[in-house]
């Protein structure tokens, strides 16, 4: 698996970094160390995976998954009784994706392919009536990225078919202030500090995530995990869709994932 060089956080994160000296070891957030952490983080955020089970009870057939990761949505989709293929770059989380298949019925896990491709630009030799990207991945990719990944898609949607992506705004109460410091709870009941950097207006936020204080205090060696997300507004996610031929027909706002975010699951379709 590559191995992402970790960022350098920005601004409040870098000072309380600073402070722990030589004790801190970075580690980018997509990479092996970050996988079980990100894992537990998403496995919390249940109010997408409700609203996007709603929109794919409407249709049948296959459902292809992108940047499936360790199978936030995957298993939910399964349990539809559908037949999934589930995309994913990072073998890490394959490899995670694959332990929780094992756990299911023999019937649920012949009815998932795990593949391991690039959602930016992937040819699978088949169409769905449904394609996913959950967990506000399109984030990950840069201008050549989103279009490689809407081509590929309008080329996997059957005529009339499904696209659902996710992604997140900026609340209009979120506050002019850059740097916020709280405290997240995982699946598995561990804590963590996450510091966000996301000045008004920036073309992207840090995100970085460490042990609380009263755990880092007493560490010889502390896990940092770093990661810059992009910021793609909804309005301009969906003037690409329609670009590239998938115009939208829905947007569904979602609870908040963040104390200064808005969360929509944009519904487009096959024109």
């Amino acid at each position: 698996m590559t191995t992402a060089t970790p960022l350098s956080p920005p601004g409040l994160a870098a000072r309380v970094l600073a402070g722990y000296g030589d004790r801190v070891v970075l580690h980018d957030l997509y990479d092996e160390a970050g996988v079980p952490v990100y894992h537990d983080l998403a496995a919390t955020d249940t109010s997408e995976i409700r609203e996007l089970l709603r929109v794919a009870r409407g249709g049948t057939g296959p459902v292809l998954e992108l940047a499936a990761g360790s199978g936030r949505l995957t298993l939910p989709l399964l349990a539809l009784g559908r037949e999934v293929t589930a995309l994913e770059l990072k073998e890490g989380m394959l490899d995670l994706l694959r332990e929780r298949l094992a756990t299911l019925p023999a019937g649920a896990r012949a009815r998932c392919a795990p593949v391991r491709g690039d959602m930016s630009a992937f040819d699978l030799g088949r169409t769905y009536g449904l394609v996913v990207l959950g967990t506000t991945s399109v984030s990950l990719l840069d201008d050549a990225g989103r279009a490689g990944l809407l081509a590929s898609v309008r080329a996997h949607l059957r005529p009339g078919g499904t696209f659902l992506l996710s992604t997140v705004d900026r609340a209009a109460d979120a506050g002019a202030e850059a740097d916020l410091d709280f405290e997240v709870r995982g699946a598995s009941g561990r804590h963590y500090r996450m510091i966000e950097h996301w000045p008004p207006g920036a073309p992207s936020r840090g995100v970085t995530i460490l042990p609380p204080e009263r755990e880092a205090a007493a560490a010889d060696r502390i896990e940092v995990l770093t990661t810059s997300i992009r910021v793609l507004a909804a309005q301009r996610l969906e003037r690409e869709l329609a670009a590239a031929g998938l115009p939208v027909v829905a947007r569904h706002t979602l609870p908040a994932s963040g104390p200064r975010h808005v969360d929509v699951l944009i519904e487009a379709e096959a024109a």
